[in-house]
């Protein structure tokens, strides 16, 4: 159970917001429920993973403050459930983030594509995203304040590394993330992006089939930032700045974490070394 204690009542950056966090079972989605509580705000938990969700919200505390919502993000009446059902109990929504995503099958051939994969991932990862927005902004634009958030992939800027269905879908979504910034913006809303890089969530070692060392041990030696290794708290941190108010003239952008990856490929130096030093 997270100490409460560690943060003080001074400290706590999203004391008095409501937040909804779509896939926060797991993953980043959890990690940022975690983050989000200790901070103060109070967050309703939506996804299908029923007795995670439930039981997150019960290690977090109170019932007034932590709720569980079964939400599957592809379903319009979902998640028009979860913004009515949040509007009801705590009479606002300060943060939408929508964080529930796959990663698909892990198909690099546009041949030998699945078709159903690639809708399945479209459905989740945008589709999802668009939902959540679209029902988040019918609470916000009344109230002339809030912040929707998305998680993208540092596949959105990186080329080549991930399966179409996947690189597609999260282009799409900073695309979303910024049509919605100019049109909400009129309303005091802001809307950003977060791009993580690889990180060893359940969700990537499943899709990978190996255990979370061996993944790690990859993301070290493929890093370009050395002596750290990615985690979802590095999300959560993330999510937290860009939904507190230490972020309220920042909107439209799409905050890639991957510790200077994107920026760089360094095959050519490499090839260089490997060939020079034979």
């Amino acid at each position: 159970m997270e100490d409460f204690s560690s943060v003080s009542s001074t400290t706590k950056r999203l004391e008095g917001k409501v937040a909804i966090i779509t896939g926060g079972a797991s993953g980043f989605g959890e990690n940022s429920a975690r983050t989000f509580a200790l901070h103060g705000a109070k967050v309703v938990i939506a996804d299908i993973q029923d007795d995670k969700g439930m039981s997150i919200c019960e290690e977090l505390g109170s019932p007034e403050n932590f709720s569980y919502v079964h939400c599957d993000v592809t379903c319009d009446n979902d998640v028009k459930n979860v913004v009515d059902f949040t509007m009801r109990k705590h009479g606002k929504l300060d943060i939408m983030f929508n964080n529930a995503g796959i990663p698909g099958n892990i198909d690099f051939s546009i041949v030998d594509s699945d078709s159903e994969n690639f809708k399945r991932v479209f459905d989740v990862n945008v589709f999802g995203a668009f939902l959540g927005s679209k029902h988040a902004a019918r609470a916000m634009i009344p109230a002339k304040i809030g912040v929707i958030l998305f998680t993208s992939s540092n596949a959105s800027v990186v080329s080549g590394e991930s399966p179409h269905s996947y690189a597609v879908s999260k282009h799409a979504v900073v695309g979303l993330m910024k049509n919605l910034c100019v049109e909400l913006g009129q309303y005091g809303i802001r809307v950003n992006c977060i791009s993580p890089g690889a990180v060893a969530t359940p969700l990537l070692t499943k899709a990978m089939g190996v255990d979370k060392s061996t993944v790690e041990e990859i993301l070290s030696a493929s890093s370009n930032l050395k002596g750290v290794v990615p985690t979802a708290e590095d999300v959560a941190e993330a999510a937290l700045y860009l939904s507190s108010d230490e972020s309220k003239f920042v909107s439209g952008i799409n905050l890639v974490i991957d510790g200077g990856y994107s920026t760089t490929n360094q095959t050519y130096t490499k090839m260089i070394k490997n060939i020079l030093s034979k």
